[in-house]
């Protein structure tokens, strides 16, 4: 035993005369095989069963090259002869944990984060109230989560990763981005229950993102224009629905179409499909300078067949101003907003403000919109931003992203008219509209 030394194994060269590796005896079956050019390596020869077998234990070298020096492969040997003796192959063990090793590896892809998360949501499905909590956490992942680290093993997410995903949302929707940490730490803490991932919970705030953040509840929004909590949506167009006069009327399309009040101003009834329920904006009207489709919902055919008796031609303005076929102004929308926060008591905030004490703005509908959509609904980001006819940044992904998704739209902003429309019996009584000449 013990018959080579550091020395011996880094002089060892093999013989110009040979064309087989030539091997140098270690003792208790271990070799130092040396190939062709000098290429060297360590063999354990055994016997099992009555049958020679060879095992292969690496390249000889420094452990920092990966490599195995002489200590090493003395200990290795000393391992399988171990295995030998309680009558088991060394190199099917190996095989064995390497293929185990494989095996973890792959379920390990197919351990995804979204998979995760999924996992987690049909676990707390029983103890949910109603089915909408699971829809919300669904639709939220969906907008947020899942573009970046959806397809990513949950065992490698990381803080950088978890950082991606909310930093872009965390000053433009805190409250939202608030909640989507804590479902990311969720789904973390589960997946480490359940022996996919180990160590620290990324997600965590205290101690952890709470380095690297601002506190939600001290972020200013970026977004300039106050927008409505999408829950109070049902209560604001109950009362909309009040108001008489055609910029009434107007505020209702701009709201059920989540389309900006432009687009909503200028739109005639030549762009109109009634039949197929759609509205095609030109392109000349779009802030992108591209022609969009917008599914009309119930709700929002339903305000079209109210004004449908003041057109007198295809070109005609489908929400005209006070002079014939000359567009309403956008002052004309914000000043409806105001109305509806007149007549409160003295001193009394308005009733129609955002999180901040904002009163609200026509164009803030749109941010009500786009957070509904991400609380509340399935349909995912991509669906959402192409209902707002928002740009795609990326130029990679604009290349590639043709479709406007148009069919995948039609229950997203049905759903969107039917969230507006679905607290109007039970907050007020709607009031019969006399005329619609008065803004």
């Amino acid at each position: 035993m013990g018959k080579l030394t550091a020395v011996s194994v880094r002089a060892a060269k093999h013989p110009a005369n040979s064309r087989r590796p030539v091997r140098l005896g270690d003792g208790g079956g271990l070799y130092l095989q040396v190939a062709p050019g000098d290429t060297k390596s360590w063999l354990l020869r055994y016997t099992l069963h009555g049958k020679a077998r060879e095992m292969g234990l690496g390249p000889v070298g420094e452990p920092r090259e990966g490599r195995i020096p002489l200590a090493t492969a003395r200990t290795l040997a000393g391992q399988a002869r171990a295995l030998l003796r309680e009558g088991k192959d060394p190199l099917a063990e190996r095989q064995a944990v390497r293929a185990a090793r494989r095996q973890a590896e792959a379920d390990a892809k197919q351990r995804t984060f979204k998979a995760a998360a999924n996992a987690l949501v049909d676990s707390k499905r029983a103890g949910w109230r109603n089915a909408k909590h699971g829809a919300q956490w669904r639709a939220t992942l969906e907008s947020y989560v899942y573009p970046t680290i959806g397809d990513m093993p949950v065992s490698a997410v990381g803080t950088d990763d978890v950082l991606r995903v909310l930093r872009p949302i965390w000053e433009r929707v805190p409250e939202t981005a608030s909640r989507v940490r804590q479902r990311i730490e969720a789904v973390l803490d589960a997946a480490r229950v359940k022996g996919w991932r180990t160590g620290e919970n990324p997600a965590r705030w205290k101690g952890h993102l709470a380095g690297e953040l601002p506190p939600p509840r001290k972020v200013k929004r970026v977004e300039h224009r106050p927008a409505l909590p999408w829950e109070q949506m049902g209560a604001f167009m109950a009362a909309l629905a009040q108001r008489e006069g055609i910029a009434a009327l107007t505020l209702r399309f701009v709201i059920l179409t989540a389309a900006r009040t432009g687009e909503v101003r200028g739109m005639r009834w030549r762009e109109v499909d009634l039949d197929g329920k759609l509205w095609v904006v030109p392109g000349e009207r779009m802030k992108a300078g591209k022609m969009h489709r917008v599914p009309l919902s119930a709700a929002a055919l339903e305000v079209l067949g109210e004004v449908r008796p003041l057109m007198f031609g295809a070109d005609s303005l489908v929400f005209p101003g006070a002079r014939k076929n000359v567009p309403l102004s956008d002052m004309a929308l914000s000043e409806v907003v105001r109305r509806m926060n007149e007549g409160g008591e003295e001193g009394a905030a308005p009733r129609w403000r955002d999180s901040e004490g904002r009163v609200v703005v026509p164009h803030g509908f749109r941010s009500s919109f786009r957070d509904w959509a991400g609380e509340a609904r399935p349909e995912g980001r991509e669906v959402v931003e192409r209902a707002l006819a928002h740009t795609i940044k990326d130029k990679a992904e604009a290349a590639y992203a043709r479709s406007d998704l148009l069919e995948k739209r039609r229950p997203l902003m049905q759903a969107w008219g039917e969230h507006c429309g679905r607290a109007a019996a039970e907050v007020v009584t709607l009031a019969v509209r006399r005329g619609r000449g008065a803004v």
